[in-house]
């Protein structure tokens, strides 16, 4: 019972209410930049900038309260030292979120997923220390950002961003002149080319990334593309995570 009553006494309480301000400012600047990269259609967006922020202002804060640790119950400094596992752990957890990075193409996918297992690593930390207010806050946030943000993301103003390759035989290739107007007609943008001459000069591919500042309808340029003269291989596809 004493145990208990060091963990949820008042001067705990107030601590984990002082790090929930903190996680929400955390999370408010997470959004922002993440918003910032998401109307641009970069694959990382709000979920991924805003857990990374969250989750290292969470590692952080609980530094400033050693006294705390364990329900202050921590042994002397010089015996036993968190950070250092701290440390260990979140190192560690790097390399397993890289391992669910995915890239496809020109896509890269497995962004979100890897920030999350990040951000639930640290919530297990600051458990393991005894803040346990702080931690179900950062859960709570953690959850709320990946069931909610991604409909509340997709609704808000932003640029999409696609990835277009395009294979003809050689003596079949349009211009990039004539490619370029058939994008502007079906209201995208090309922002970078890529030109690829394969299979001993027999065939010739195009690699465009597109954006459309306004919504628009991906199937209508896939049903032009169907119908492009020579065309023998295309593939669409986004760039979110």
């Amino acid at each position: 019972m004493d145990v208990l009553k060091a963990y949820w006494s008042a001067p705990e309480l107030a601590t984990n209410g002082i790090i929930f301000l903190h996680l929400l400012g955390a999370l408010a600047v997470g959004v922002l930049i993440g918003y910032e990269r998401s109307y641009h259609g970069r694959a990382a967006g709000i979920r991924t900038y805003a857990l990374v922020c969250v989750a290292s202002c969470l590692l952080t804060v609980i530094n400033a309260y050693p006294a705390h640790w364990f329900g202050g119950l921590s042994t002397p400094p010089g015996l036993a030292d968190p950070t250092r596992v701290m440390q260990g752990i979140m190192t560690g957890i790097g390399f397993l979120g890289a391992g669910v990075i995915m890239k496809e193409g020109l896509s890269i996918r497995g962004l979100s997923t890897a920030a999350s297992i990040w951000m639930t690593a640290a919530i297990g930390v600051v458990i393991g220390v005894g803040f346990y207010g702080a931690a179900i806050c950062a859960a709570l946030i953690a959850v709320a950002l990946m069931s909610g943000v991604r409909s509340i993301e997709t609704a808000l103003p932003h640029q999409t961003m696609m990835h277009l390759s395009l294979k003809f035989p050689h003596d079949r290739t349009p211009e990039a002149a004539d490619i370029r107007a058939l994008m502007d007609k079906f209201g995208w943008e090309v922002s970078d080319w890529t030109f690829h001459l394969a299979q001993e000069g027999t065939r010739f591919e195009y690699d465009l990334v597109l954006y459309a500042k306004a919504p628009t309808k991906p199937i209508k340029l896939v049903e032009a593309l169907g119908r492009l003269d020579g065309l023998l291989e295309f593939r669409l596809s986004p760039t979110r995570s």
